[in-house]
């Protein structure tokens, strides 16, 4: 088991856990789930074996359990990974995940976990999608919409009947925000303090082909979610 790291630049406030990335367990317990899990089974293979890196507290695990996927769960927190059933949980940092020569169907980074902060940090990521996944496989990226960073204030209610705002995303330097989102539910409320560093459509390609993969197309509209393969 990897031991969770301290994430410079990430913190959180509210009741309950908080992760090493200032995420809420409680919150994410709530929160609904959105497109997610059609977005993946629109081109995930029936049945196939999935690896999601970042599961937190199961809101796309469940529903792609649910839909007959095989999914091996991966976070750093273990108070997140006590929330999810019906699939294999792995405690690691994404970054340094070593399922020692396992390969997947399909390999989903999602919930904007490529715009990490630090460079090895993404980079990272991005070597431990490309190991596990299979030749013939695909990756699922999650990047972040634009108005995320660029139309502050920006605000949604969630199904759940969460007030979602995304307040400030102020420059750091080397191309990183310090972004402040605020969660509020009528009881509860939650921030969460994040670094997010900005990718063109250029940068993500390279950055993807640097750790052996290729952007074969954009699945949704916005261009948030993108499918991957490895190079051969």
């Amino acid at each position: 088991m990897s031991p969770s790291l301290v994430r410079e630049g990430y913190a959180g406030t509210g009741p309950g856990a908080i992760t090493p990335d200032g995420c809420a367990v409680e919150l994410y317990r709530r929160l609904a789930v959105g497109d997610e899990p059609d977005v993946i089974a629109g081109v995930a293979p029936a049945g196939a074996d999935l690896l999601e890196l970042g599961c937190g507290a199961g809101r796309v695990t469940h529903p792609l359990v649910e839909r007959g996927f095989r999914v091996t769960a991966v976070d750093e927190s273990p108070e997140m990974l006590e929330q999810i059933t019906g699939a294999r949980t792995v405690r690691s940092p994404i970054e340094s995940l070593d399922l020692g020569g396992e390969r997947f169907d399909v390999v989903l980074l999602g919930s904007f976990l490529v715009h990490a902060g630090e460079h090895r940090v993404r980079d990272g990521m991005l070597r431990v999608c490309r190991t596990h996944v299979r030749d013939d496989g695909i990756v699922l990226v999650q990047r972040e919409g634009v108005a995320h960073r660029s139309a502050l204030p920006w605000e949604r209610t969630d199904a759940s009947g969460c007030l979602i705002r995304i307040v400030s995303a102020d420059p750091v330097g080397d191309g990183v925000r310090s972004v402040r989102a605020e969660y509020r539910f009528d009881d509860a409320r939650w921030t969460q303090t994040f670094l997010s560093r900005e990718l063109s459509d250029e940068e993500l390609a390279g950055h993807l082909a640097a750790a052996g993969l290729a952007v074969e197309r954009t699945l949704t509209e916005d261009g948030t979610w993108l499918l991957a393969r490895p190079v051969l």
